[in-house]
């Protein structure tokens, strides 16, 4: 019988634990760039829909009091979530840009122009609602 040396089988279990914490470290919380305790609801019209893994983004233009247009960046879950909520990735929910929206998401930690979104209302009566626990699922 061929005896293995021990630090042969640590280091092979090193690389192995090595090799399983990258994908679960790459997957963030909502929590961690959000705020589940406040909201921001914004109205402005659809500049992007980004449909990609793992999670899509809206891009909405709005328009501040002073006239000058700012742009919105809304994270959305992944495309399960999506198709849940009645999106499907063949026509980006019918969502196209210049279309009216009214977005309710939780809010950036950071206070910047983004946040995780929660309810997406189109000026043609549809409504969209997406529900994510603390790690956006």
């Amino acid at each position: 019988m061929t005896r293995v040396p021990m630090s042969s089988v640590l280091f092979s279990a090193l690389l192995f634990g090595l090799a399983l914490a990258g994908p679960l470290a790459a997957h963030h919380s909502v929590q961690s760039q959000f705020d589940i305790h406040k909201t921001v609801s914004i109205s402005g019209t659809v500049a992007k829909m980004e449909w990609i893994n793992p999670h899509s983004y809206l891009t909405v233009n709005v328009k501040g009091a002073d006239g000058k247009v700012q742009k919105w960046a809304f994270e959305l879950g992944g495309s399960g979530a999506l198709r849940r909520a009645g999106l499907s990735r063949a026509d980006r929910g019918g969502l196209k840009a210049g279309d009216e929206v009214t977005v309710t998401a939780l809010a950036a930690r950071d206070g910047s122009n983004s946040g995780f979104l929660q309810e997406l209302k189109v000026a043609d009566g549809r409504v969209y609602k997406f529900t994510t626990d603390a790690n956006g699922q």
